[in-house]
């Protein structure tokens, strides 16, 4: 077995004996890594610190077939968000980034823009010159694009025609984006939201628009974060944990 290194956020650990963990990394490298840490919880373990939720640290792991853990042999801390200490909204924000990345993503898939994206949020999470909820908006627009999800704004979800400018907007998460007028006719579940609301989503999703979250009002904010929760729970099929603590 060949040792691999790696950059890896920790998003869950778990007791595996009196002297072992668990521990579920978010890597640049390998995408999602479950990892045994052999002496993982003794006061004095090789790992430290490192380990700690939230903590980004540079690992050394041996893969093992598939199926099994992987076993890690090394790890040292690179970086940690001590802001998210002292702004609770920032924390739960920095946990929600957590569960979604470790409940939803596959493990040995990587996606380093995805990885970028995480770490430059939980840096900003906290800070006095920017929005977190704003911010927590950029990564689910980054992640869910990453994954495959991203919604339809400027063409209807179901005909593909061009959405027209209307004060107000109607959003299917069956259909997995915005739909025209002619297609929310009868259709279930959607979601209404303003036109400022809809061009803001529009804004968060360029992909060269990096800081546009910077630019969203108090209202819009709110708008998209129901939308947001609501598209999220439609596709995990339930409702994370940590989102009850974000707000409507």
């Amino acid at each position: 077995m060949a040792a691999e290194k790696a950059t890896a956020l920790v998003l869950r650990t778990t007791d595996y004996s009196e002297s072992s963990r668990i521990a579920t990394l978010w890597t640049r490298e390998l995408g999602k890594v479950r990892v045994l840490a052999k002496g993982g919880r003794r006061l004095r373990s090789t790992f430290e610190s490192a380990l700690d939720l939230l903590t980004v640290a540079s690992i050394v792991l041996l893969r093992k077939s598939s199926g099994s853990l992987d076993l890690l042999v090394e790890a040292r801390v690179v970086e940690r968000f001590p802001r998210l200490t002292r702004d609770l909204k920032a924390l739960y924000a920095a946990y929600y980034v957590a569960e979604l990345l470790g409940d939803w993503t596959q493990e040995n898939d990587p996606h380093p823009k995805l990885f970028d994206e995480a770490l430059d949020a939980l840096r900003t999470f906290g800070s006095p010159e920017v929005p977190t909820a704003a911010r927590l908006l950029r990564f689910e627009t980054v992640l869910l694009r990453e994954l495959g999800y991203a919604p339809q704004t400027e063409r209807c979800a179901v005909c593909r025609q061009t959405i027209p400018q209307a004060s107000e907007q109607a959003f299917s998460a069956a259909a997995g984006g915005f739909v025209c007028p002619k297609c929310r006719n009868g259709r279930r579940g959607l979601v209404t939201v303003s036109r400022s609301a809809w061009q803001a989503l529009r804004l968060l999703e360029g992909a060269e628009a990096e800081d546009a979250w910077k630019r969203i009002e108090p209202a819009e904010q709110k708008e998209l974060r129901g939308l947001f929760n609501h598209y999220i729970s439609y596709l995990l099929g339930r409702r994370p944990r940590t989102m009850l603590y974000l707000g409507e």
